[in-house]
């Protein structure tokens, strides 16, 4: 049975939810292509683990995100707001949180029903524990 915790990470403003998401990215304005899986996700953010050591804090990416059994991908903008290496060894990857700045106005509705059926599809330890708080 999947525990709350396993499927939350609720720090922000907006609950996490984890959530494997495959993930193609760009630098704005280059051509390299990236293709990584999402960690967690937001309604204002995600998490991803990537060897890219050029990006930085402030980069801007073009993204498209592949949400399941959606036809279309989810074109959206974010900006790297924190890098962090995971080890020592020269080449570990880095997990990355990039703050979701724009979403194409035609995938907005796709994302946030996304993000509304996982919600509403959490086990049910998390809907008790939601009721609880109240």
């Amino acid at each position: 049975m999947t525990k709350v915790r396993d499927k939350l990470v609720e720090r922000r403003s907006f609950i996490r939810m984890r959530e494997p998401i495959s993930v193609a990215y760009t630098v704005a304005e280059h051509d390299k292509v990236y293709n990584v899986t999402a960690k967690d996700i937001s309604a204002e953010g995600l998490r991803f683990q990537t060897t890219d050591k050029s990006l930085k804090e402030g980069d801007v990416l073009e993204m498209r995100l592949d949400i399941h059994a959606v036809a279309n991908h989810v074109h959206a903008m974010g900006k790297i707001m924190w890098k962090k290496k995971l080890s020592l060894e020269d080449n570990a990857p880095f997990d990355v949180g990039t703050e979701i700045i724009d979403i194409e106005e035609d995938n907005k509705n796709t994302f946030l029903k996304f993000l509304c059926d996982l919600i509403y599809n959490l086990p049910e330890d998390a809907k008790d524990a939601k009721s609880k708080k109240r």
